[in-house]
């Protein structure tokens, strides 16, 4: 009974405050019928602009009850603190909890919705004064990133270009083409590449967060066995079970983001509007990257001697259905898809606070809807088989 009352409150309290945050184009309304909506052209001109992210940004600052405080990375005193092209990087805080959590979005430029999902939950913890937020704020002090990638997110593409700042022009390669870089697949051993990688990996070392959560957007995708929509996937960068995580800080990170997304299956599943499964690529197979962003918190990164420690943290993504590149993502899906983000991340974020999460068996991660794992799609050895 705790826990759907639980549940069943933060859903309704979210609900309300997505449609109260006047972010682009009015209030979200439910959408009818599949999800994302198929209809149309996405309408990239309703989408939260970096100008729009820092308006709203400090109108939540200058209204927050509870002290959400809005500053750059340069503010925050990190060596390297512009995007490529020169734009700050905003980081709002909420809470005064003595552990620090690490929320990002928009890492990828054309998936938009993480930026207001977080912007829509900042507002609710900041403003709202419910036992479960307070719960949420007494616990933690939450260091969210609405827009990981300003550039990209300017340009609506995945990537961030690499900029000349002698010639204020993209940086070109033998062949004369622009170089891109997948912010998500820069935080590696050797060199990071771009501006914001190095910024917000330096952040990071700072904060040094006992957890993360990062939004993400992924194409249409029907559930394995049934053919339903699927209108968010839960992922996991280093494959339980798979090649990596199981040999970090003696397992105990297969086990507590098992536990993190078992926790969130469970609880989202009495929405009766979210319908999940676990994420993978090319249908049979689950991700082992160690170059993206949250990989490299858990493997506990150590660039240029700023991680001496070996600090590392576990981490979750969330990845809702529909993007801008491919023309799925329709006006229809827009509530829903920020909706079911902010419940994502909030039941997830009360389940830590309480100690609900840890409680979880694991083995729950089976249970939600997947192909079969036949191996591991890396970005350090191809695909590696799953062994008997």
């Amino acid at each position: 009974m705790g826990k759907f009352f639980r549940s069943t409150k933060l859903w309704a309290v979210g609900a309300a405050s997505v449609v109260a945050l006047p972010l682009l184009g009015g209030g979200p309304a439910m959408a009818d019928g599949n999800f994302p909506s198929t209809e149309g052209n996405t309408n990239t001109a309703s989408i939260l602009t970096y100008d729009g992210m820092v308006k709203d940004l400090l109108k939540l600052e200058r209204n927050s009850r509870y002290d959400v405080d809005v500053f750059t990375l340069e503010e925050a005193g990190t060596t390297v603190n512009k995007s490529e092209q020169g734009r700050d990087l905003y980081v709002a805080t909420v809470g005064d909890g003595p552990q620090d959590v690490w929320v990002q979005g928009r890492i990828h430029g054309n998936e938009p919705y993480g930026a207001e999902s977080i912007l829509s939950l900042l507002k609710n913890l900041g403003t709202n004064g419910s036992s479960n937020y307070e719960e949420i704020r007494d616990a933690f002090t939450i260091h969210f990133i609405p827009m990981y990638n300003p550039d990209g997110s300017e340009l609506n593409i995945r990537q961030t270009v690499l900029w000349d700042d002698v010639a204020n022009a993209p940086l070109l390669d033998a062949a004369g083409n622009e170089q891109r870089v997948d912010l998500n697949r820069d935080w590696v051993s050797d060199k990071f590449q771009a501006s914001e990688s190095l910024a917000f990996y330096e952040y990071w070392t700072m904060v040094q967060p006992e957890y993360g959560i990062d939004i993400h957007h992924q194409g249409l995708k029907q559930e394995y066995g049934t053919g339903d929509d699927v209108t968010l996937s839960l992922g996991i960068s280093l494959a339980p079970g798979g090649p990596t995580l199981p040999t970090l800080a003696n397992g105990e990170y297969d086990i507590l983001t098992r536990q993190m997304h078992g926790y969130v299956y469970q609880e989202l599943s009495k929405s009766g509007f979210i319908n999940m499964d676990r994420y993978s690529v090319g249908g049979s197979l689950e991700i082992d990257i160690k170059g993206g962003v949250v990989s490299a918190m858990m493997l506990g990164l150590n660039y240029q001697g700023l991680n001496p420690t070996g600090h590392s943290n576990p981490v979750v993504f969330f990845e809702t259905s529909g993007n801008t590149s491919d023309g799925s993502l329709g006006q229809k899906a827009r509530g829903k898809s920020i909706q079911q983000n902010i419940l994502a991340m909030e039941t997830l974020l009360l389940g830590l606070a309480t100690d609900e999460v840890q409680s979880v068996d694991p083995e729950v991660w089976e249970e939600i809807p997947h192909a079969p794992v036949t191996g591991y799609q890396t970005d350090y050895a191809g695909i590696i088989p799953v062994t008997p």
